[in-house]
């Protein structure tokens, strides 16, 4: 079983930066792919990025294709998340996420391991 824990996030005015960070422990990490949930009051919660194990692949939202970048370092055993041009659309909390299978890529539902979350707040 994996665990992950999620830093980094904050409140940021509109136009801000913040990066995230998702370190993980209990297997191995290189081996399975990951990504960046959010859920905002009232919402879903919704895949924004992910990454393939070998970080050859990712995946971006519509919403956050051109501000956000998704990352990996395997040595380290940590993803991350760079987020520019933060838009108050973008307040949630986000989740770092790990997915099920060791596998390179995994489809949203195919993501089961969860971090406790962080909570980002964009005001305008």
């Amino acid at each position: 079983q994996v665990q992950l824990v999620e830093s980094g996030g904050g409140l940021v005015q509109a136009g801000g930066s913040l990066r995230l960070s998702c370190a993980a422990s209990g297997r191995t990490f290189s081996s399975y792919p990951m990504g960046w949930f959010r859920q905002a009051p009232g919402k879903e919660r919704e895949l924004v990025v992910a990454i393939s194990r070998s970080g050859g692949r990712v995946y971006y939202a519509d919403s956050v294709k051109g501000r956000f970048t998704i990352s990996r370092d395997n040595a380290k055993n940590t993803v991350f998340l760079q987020m520019n041009s933060l838009k108050p659309e973008d307040t949630a909390v986000y989740y770092c996420a790990a997915g099920r299978r060791p596998v390179e890529w995994s489809p949203p539902a195919d993501f089961g391991s969860w971090g406790q979350g962080t909570q980002v707040t964009v005001s305008s």
